[in-house]
C-alpha cells in the first residue's frame, strides 16, 4: 500500500468533467501528435495500440496542456513512467477496439504522493465508468481470471494482477441493469461491492479529471475504435 495514504486522501475529490476545454483546432493537433508518435505497444490479441507522449514531441501542446490542467488542479508533476533514457513521459495515447478492464492507476512507487489523472477523448464514441470505491495500492488490474492471476513476470510499467478487491467493499451484488448496459465485458462477480460514481460519456473537446485511487474501467460501449489521451500526476 502507499506510504502517504492520509495525505493522498486530503487531495481527493469527486470526478469532474470539463466541457469544451479544448477547441476543434487543438483536438486536431492532439490527433496529429498521435499520428507522429512511434508505437510503444501493438497488442494484436487485445487489439490495442499504445503510444507514449515523448518530451521532444508536441512542445506547444505540452505547454497548453499543462496550463489548462494546472488552472484546474494547481501545481503538479507528471507521473507517466520514463523512457529507456530516463526522460519523463507526458502521457499515454491509446487506440483500442475492445473495452479495458477493471483497474486503478496508482503508479509503481509507493512513496509517491499520487494525485489526479486525466482522460481526453479524441474520438466521439466511448464511455468510462468511475466507481466510488478506492484502492491505495500500486497500479493493479482487478480480476478473478485464474490465468491472469498467474502472471507474475511483468514488464516495466505493467499492472499487477490481483483479486484482493473481492470482499474488500462488502458483498452487495453489482447492479444488474448497469452491468448489462455498460460493463458486460466484466464478469459480474468481479464487481461485487462496487458502486458507480460516474459514467463519463466521451465528448470530444472535454476532459475528465479524477483521483488515481478511484477504481475504474472502460464501458462496453465501443463503436469501432476509440482514441484517448491519459495523463497521471503526483504532487
Amino acid at each position: 500500500m502507499h506510504k502517504q495514504i492520509e495525505k493522498i486522501k486530503q487531495n481527493e475529490g469527486k470526478p469532474r468533467v470539463l466541457k469544451n476545454i479544448f477547441n476543434k483546432s487543438e483536438i486536431e493537433k492532439f490527433l496529429s501528435l498521435y499520428d507522429e508518435l512511434p508505437i510503444t505497444v501493438h497488442n494484436k490479441k487485445q487489439n490495442v495500440i499504445k503510444k507514449r507522449w515523448l518530451q521532444e514531441y508536441g512542445k506547444e501542446l505540452e505547454k497548453l496542456f499543462y496550463e489548462r490542467l494546472s488552472n484546474e488542479i494547481g501545481k503538479f508533476k507528471y507521473d507517466n513512467l520514463k523512457t529507456d533514457q530516463g526522460d519523463d513521459i507526458l502521457g499515454l495515447f491509446q487506440e483500442s477496439y475492445n473495452p479495458i478492464g477493471l483497474h486503478i492507476d496508482g503508479g509503481f512507487n509507493l512513496n509517491d504522493l499520487i494525485y489526479k489523472q486525466t482522460l481526453i477523448p479524441l474520438t466521439p464514441v466511448g464511455s468510462t465508468v468511475i466507481f466510488k470505491n478506492r484502492f491505495y495500492g500500486q497500479s493493479t488490474n482487478f480480476t478473478t481470471d485464474k490465468n491472469e492471476l498467474e502472471k507474475k513476470e511483468l514488464n516495466y510499467g505493467q499492472n499487477k494482477r490481483s483479486s484482493e478487491h473481492i470482499g474488500l467493499y462488502g458483498k452487495k451484488p453489482f447492479d444488474s441493469d448497469i452491468h448489462k448496459k455498460y460493463v458486460n465485458h466484466e464478469n459480474i462477480e468481479n464487481l461485487v461491492g462496487l458502486e458507480v460514481e460516474l459514467i463519463y460519456e466521451w465528448e470530444v473537446g472535454s476532459m475528465l479529471i479524477f483521483d488515481r485511487t478511484n477504481i475504474h474501467c472502460s464501458s462496453s460501449v465501443i463503436d469501432g475504435k476509440k482514441i484517448g489521451l491519459t495523463t497521471f500526476t503526483k504532487k
